[in-house]
């Protein structure tokens, strides 16, 4: 199991950010993916047309956000994965902290380059346009 830990600014509130990751319409048309979110402990999501599904563990809104984290391509054995999201104010928007744990191995260097890939550069572009 592998851990990925990434370090993205964005111009925009640490509010409007959280509500990005939590509300569906918002999620959806800044990844391009289809998203089914929920804003409440125990709740379940999926993203990217269902190829990501989970549970949301703990929630403080506009600041963290920590959700079990499961690919449609996880092996049968394969825990799911955990993924935290934290929001910071920063000079000229917000800091957000995202560390995904217990990545399996062989998907790992997928996903690091996919996050980017997936959200934060399409995230930036809908960020751009409001």
């Amino acid at each position: 199991m592998k851990s990925i830990i990434q370090k993205i600014t964005f111009k925009t509130s640490p509010k409007a950010l959280y509500e990005i990751f939590l509300d569906s319409k918002k999620h959806t048309d800044a990844t391009g993916g289809k998203a089914v979110a929920s804003a409440k402990v125990g709740g379940s999501y999926s993203a990217w047309d269902g190829y990501i599904k989970g549970k949301n563990l703990a929630l403080i809104p506009g600041r963290l956000i920590v959700q079990t984290w499961r690919a449609a391509d996880f092996k049968v054995t394969d825990h799911d994965s955990v993924l935290v999201l934290s929001f910071e104010k920063a000079p000229g928007g917000t800091l957000m902290t995202m560390t995904h744990t217990a990545v399996p191995d062989k998907q790992a260097e997928h996903f690091k380059t996919g996050w980017f890939e997936h959200y934060w550069t399409p995230i930036k572009k809908y960020l751009a346009k409001k």
